[in-house]
């Protein structure tokens, strides 16, 4: 009797201990698969990253949206912030401060700041076809540069505008001195009410603008004149690009996939930024994404890649209207790496 009772019980052991360790089996297992996910970045911390934009929240930086929505940005490895940019919030001023990482502006920007001695470095062209124009009311009969002499005009003095705008005066061989300019912002007013004959604007917004209030235009385009400077560029500090090119190739290359999703959805796209700002219409984002398409892949040449020959001209263009005093290193000043 002793002795059966005695086998049971080093039966019944020996039955526990086979469930204990598959039971430890099976938790070891699991552990094993949560670190590899982890490995491919599903418990890796991600790394926080701040984009400023080169203004308001707009479907104009639908792309970058689309990186986050989609998911892009988690992929890789980033935890991306998107900071809406403007007057009150230079991009380059606050990428070279270091409190952010990556910012977008017009590619003369990264020419002016380089002359003055801050290190930042474009890594990708969104806008490789110039949105900027000047346009009038159709009713004025302005359809020209040639047609500027004798009228007023609205110039944004201090950025890509007033440089595009000056080039396309030399371009077109007129007297500057007969055109009467007058320093305008972002009201439309002066426009609308003949004050102002032509307006200089982004066919991918103003233009929107005032086509939707009923109003046909004429437009007249740097390209008419052989004008065409890179517009939205994004760019780093080259201290991030040699500390860290990790990071910035995972981040160009998440944001160019963002681009290409929105060159492939541009509606859905263009409805990312109403989650930015509060106070966009759908219509009007929808109509400016569909303008860009054109813009952001003319002639389908590789989303985001820039051309030296371009980078000359604009620096050549920049020195001869005196923005620029002298020729910087453009080895510097740009970089297709990360995008390959």
């Amino acid at each position: 009797m002793r002795k059966r009772a005695g086998k049971s019980i080093l039966l019944l052991f020996a039955v526990m201990l086979v469930l204990l360790s598959a039971c430890g089996t099976s938790g070891s297992s699991g552990g094993e698969q949560a670190a590899g996910s982890g490995d491919a970045g599903g418990d890796k911390p991600l790394k926080k990253v701040v984009l400023r934009l080169k203004w308001v929240h707009q479907a104009q930086f639908a792309g970058f949206y689309a990186a986050a929505k989609q998911g892009y940005y988690k992929d890789a490895g980033l935890d991306v912030e998107i900071r809406p940019g403007g007057s009150d919030f230079p991009s380059v001023q606050m990428v070279a401060s270091g409190s952010e990482d990556f910012g977008v502006t017009g590619a003369d920007q990264i020419l002016l700041a380089r002359e003055k001695g801050v290190p930042v470095t474009a890594v990708s062209t969104i806008y490789r076809e110039t949105p900027f124009v000047l346009f009038s009311l159709k009713e004025s009969g302005i359809a020209s540069m040639e047609d500027l002499a004798g009228q007023r005009v609205g110039v944004k003095l201090g950025g890509n505008e007033e440089l595009t705008f000056r080039s396309m005066v030399a371009g077109a061989g007129v007297d500057g001195s007969k055109i009467d300019e007058m320093p305008v912002k972002y009201d439309l007013s002066p426009l609308l009410s003949g004050q102002v004959k032509a307006w200089p604007g982004y066919v991918i917004n103003e233009v929107l603008a005032v086509e939707e209030l009923g109003h046909e235009v004429n437009l007249i385009k740097p390209a008419d004149y052989g004008i065409n400077f890179y517009a939205d560029t994004l760019f780093t500090k080259q201290e991030l690009i040699d500390k860290d090119p990790g990071l910035v190739k995972s981040f160009v290359q998440a944001s160019m996939k963002g681009w290409a999703y929105a060159l492939e959805h541009p509606e859905e796209a263009a409805s990312y930024g109403l989650e930015y700002a509060d106070n966009l219409k759908l219509e009007h984002e929808v109509n400016m994404m569909k303008a860009s398409v054109p813009l952001l892949q003319p002639d389908n040449l590789p989303l985001g890649k820039m051309d030296s020959a371009a980078w000359e001209t604009l620096q050549k263009s920049l020195i001869d209207l005196k923005f620029l005093k002298k020729e910087q290193s453009l080895k510097d000043v740009f970089t297709n790496e990360f995008l390959e």
